[in-house]
């Protein structure tokens, strides 16, 4: 029998640059509708809630017959949220998906926890997608990551990494979707922030100063982050030319 595993999506009402980012219409339906569709259809989800600190966003949720848990409004990180909800379920494995990723794919989903599935002692898997975009080697918007031999992160960074002495070197960046070990996640969000996470800004980089593997997988599928705007508007023209 195969592990319970849940996903989570973080919807915080506050965005600096666009504020009210999980509302946001695209193609007439709010944001978190459009992630809360995708990851409805993952194979190995049994079940999605959405993590939000307002009620604003509790209410269109469960207006389309969502899950959704209000969480404090005080958490800094979006982990920090999803371990609130955690600590209630009783289930294996909690995937954190990103409520601004509107074009995530399900199979991104089941790529992530299926080395979960697989290997009973690993706590932690994300995703990578190898760069094809010029301008994505050296915009530090675009985190990359670098692993070993058996697909472990090395480490991440907002820095182009490694250094392309080859040219023509493969170059990967790192998708952020997250599966967790439950129990993992609970302790993971009382670890103390650490040296090079705050260096970089990358939460993940915390699990690796700790001493812990985080397993990553290659993926095909592309997926875009909302910001701002002008995001909204390339999301919406994506979705308008898969329809037609």
């Amino acid at each position: 029998m195969l592990p319970s595993v849940v996903g989570i999506i973080p919807a915080r009402y506050q965005s600096t640059r666009l504020p009210g980012k999980p509302l946001a219409l695209i193609a007439g339906e709010p944001m978190i509708w459009h992630v809360y569709r995708q990851a409805r259809k993952s194979r190995y989800l049994e079940e999605v809630i959405v993590a939000t600190d307002d009620q604003r966003v509790a209410r269109v949720v469960e207006g389309f017959g969502g899950k959704v848990v209000l969480t404090s409004p005080h958490h800094s990180t979006g982990t920090d949220r999803l371990a609130e909800v955690a600590k209630d379920l009783r289930t294996e494995i909690i995937v954190n998906i990103q409520g601004d990723e509107p074009l995530i794919e399900p199979e991104m989903i089941d790529q992530g926890v299926k080395p979960l599935l697989e290997q009973p002692k690993l706590m932690m898997s994300t995703l990578k997608k190898r760069i094809t975009k010029e301008e994505e080697l050296s915009s530090p918007h675009v985190v990359k990551v670098v692993t070993d031999l058996q697909n472990k992160a090395l480490y991440f960074s907002r820095s182009l990494l490694p250094y392309p002495r080859v040219p023509g070197e493969d170059v990967y960046k790192h998708i952020g979707l997250y599966v967790y070990r439950r129990e993992f996640l609970l302790a993971f969000s009382q670890m103390a922030p650490t040296p090079l996470e705050k260096s970089e800004s990358l939460e993940q980089l915390r699990v690796l100063e700790n001493g812990y593997d985080i397993y990553v997988t290659e993926t095909e599928w592309e997926t875009i982050g909302v910001d701002t705007p002008e995001d909204l508007l390339q999301v919406e023209t994506i979705l308008k030319q898969r329809k037609g």
